[in-house]
């Protein structure tokens, strides 16, 4: 395992690289010796989705919080084994591990993107690290987890990987079981991809639906007109409000105009 505190060459040029952050939910709540064994756990079900999925976790660059892991992958990493085989896996260790008995249950959430990323002092620095990191955090994520129960994981994936990645297909890899959400926090804004292995895009989507969303500041409340357009810059929504909801599986391309249009 590659640490943050080892030599780092100096002005090192940034490179696109896929990261990867793995969160334990209500981790806060647990004793300091229950939370002693499951980071042991954690770290030790992320090695074994790795190993059987054929990837080398001691190549990763990991930076360990207690609660949460986040990785930097070697360059060459096959993004579609990570978002298909070594999510399965993960899955499968999660299951057999919270069925022993008398075991702390263990529930994940994933986020994983792509993009630029720079070593820096603390760790690293650049568009994916922070996007990842939202991502993990997003609230619709959280919503999901919470709304089913049953679940042990829950992954987003970023609308880049989708669109590049998922929607080409692959080994565990089903874009109709992806469900699109608009991430906002703090300066961030983004689409994201949510899978929940084991449930169906619909139970995804009423989780995330039925959960109160943020109340509107003072000034806000009232009809109004948002805006509806936005441009996509290195995968993130710029511009005005985003609306619409969630989208299931593949978006639907707009019908194109013709004579007999309606507009």
């Amino acid at each position: 395992m590659q640490d943050i505190s080892s030599h780092r060459p100096p002005h090192a040029p940034p490179h696109r690289r896929l990261c990867l952050a793995a969160d334990v939910e209500q981790y806060s709540r647990l004793d300091t010796r229950t939370q002693s064994v499951v980071q042991s756990d954690l770290v030790r079900m992320l090695d074994e989705a790795a190993s059987l999925t054929g990837l080398d976790r001691a190549a990763w660059t990991r930076q360990p919080q207690g609660d949460l892991e986040f990785a930097v992958l070697p360059e060459a990493t096959p993004e579609v084994s990570v978002l298909g085989p070594f999510v399965h896996h993960l899955a499968v260790r999660l299951r057999d591990r919270n069925a022993r008995p008398a075991a702390p249950r263990v529930r994940l959430r994933v986020a994983v993107d792509t993009g630029v990323v720079a070593d820096a002092a603390l760790g690293h620095a650049g568009p994916a690290p922070v996007a990842v990191a939202r991502y993990v955090n997003a609230r619709q994520l959280r919503t999901v987890l919470a709304g089913l129960d049953a679940a042990d994981l829950a992954v987003i994936v970023s609308d880049r990987l989708y669109q590049d990645v998922v929607r080409s297909g692959g080994p565990g890899l089903d874009p109709a079981q992806y469900v699109r959400v608009h991430v906002r926090a703090k300066e961030f804004g983004g689409y994201g991809w949510i899978r929940v292995p084991g449930h169906t895009p619909d139970e995804v989507r009423s989780s995330v639906t039925e959960a109160p969303g943020p109340r509107p500041a003072p000034e806000d409340r009232g009809p109004r007109r948002a805006a509806l357009s936005q441009y996509v810059h290195q995968g993130a929504a710029v511009g005005g409000d985003v609306l619409g909801g969630l989208t299931v599986g593949l978006p639907v391309p707009p019908r194109p105009a013709g004579p007999g249009a309606v507009g």
